[in-house]
């Protein structure tokens, strides 16, 4: 059972992990949710103004905004991140000092503003054009009736591809390690991969990826919880009853507890007596020369 013992001591020795769990906790763990939530954000922003381009009716706007979405998202992340990382260092210096680490947030913000725009489009277009048209039968202009109805309705629907976007920028937020950043601004991969490289032991990295699937890992039931709430909100109403059972409903049935009174044989079933009409008065007929 050496390969065993060799497997324990290389990924899960305690005593390694316990040594670098502060570091992950105060430095790494930060860090990584920093950049994660300012490339987000920035990225929504970035995104929302490419889905308006792309949707826009002038070429002139859609035309660049579907160039930015192909390279953004055809290009591998870690080379966006060492272009923007090493090509505008000298532009980062004179602005944030010798720190990569808004060039960074950058690279990662470029990157998603790309995959958020085409989720905003999709989820602008998938709202009715009905709706769009009425509000232009109510006298509201386009910019307002796409700001106050089909917008919001539009980003409610990609909540879930949203919060999955998220999972991604914090994956990738691995990257940024490749700009060398300071030891006060490494992320959880960083913080992770030092502490493998002093002590010859994997059990860091492992940690520093437990510490990545406490973030991913809810998140993604998350997500899974709003699609369900939505497509269920979705669903069709059930079809009317029909008329003859909802009359059942609303007419009085005849009681049938133990002390309730029989109903005669001419009652109905229903309740409800049934009426009585005066017996016809046999009719005489008179005919000339009789006698009364």
């Amino acid at each position: 059972m050496d390969w065993l013992d060799n497997i324990v001591r290389t990924f899960f020795d305690f005593d390694a992990m316990l040594a670098v769990l502060p570091q992950l906790l105060t430095v790494g763990l930060v860090n990584t949710l920093i950049i994660s939530a300012a490339a987000t954000i920035i990225g929504v922003v970035g995104g929302m103004i490419l889905a308006v381009m792309g949707i826009s009716t002038s070429r002139w706007l859609r035309i660049p905004a579907r160039i930015y979405t192909d390279i953004f998202r055809g290009l591998p992340a870690i080379l966006t991140i060492l272009l923007i990382g090493q090509g505008f260092a000298r532009f980062s210096q004179q602005l944030f000092g010798p720190s990569p680490y808004p060039l960074g947030i950058l690279a990662l913000a470029l990157i998603a503003s790309a995959y958020i725009g085409e989720i905003f489009r999709a989820g602008i277009q998938s709202v009715d054009r009905g709706q769009l048209e009425a509000c232009r039968a109510l006298g509201m202009s386009y910019g307002r009736a796409m700001r106050l109805v089909v917008v919001p309705q539009g980003i409610r629907r990609v909540l879930p591809a949203l919060v999955n976007q998220f999972i991604a920028i914090v994956k990738d937020s691995s990257l940024v390690y490749f700009l060398g950043l300071l030891v006060s601004e490494r992320e959880l991969f960083r913080v992770g991969q030092d502490a493998a490289v002093l002590t010859g032991n994997l059990s860091p990295l492992v940690l520093a990826g437990l510490f990545y699937l406490v973030i991913t890992v809810p998140l993604t039931h998350l997500v899974n919880y709003f699609d369900n709430r939505f497509r269920a909100g979705r669903r069709k109403p059930a079809p009317p009853k029909s008329g003859l059972d909802e009359l059942d409903e609303v007419t009085p049935q005849s009681p049938a507890g133990p002390g309730a009174t029989p109903s005669s044989p001419g009652t109905p079933a229903t309740g409800i007596p049934p009426r009585h009409e005066a017996p016809a008065t046999p009719s005489v007929t008179l005919t000339h020369g009789s006698n009364t």
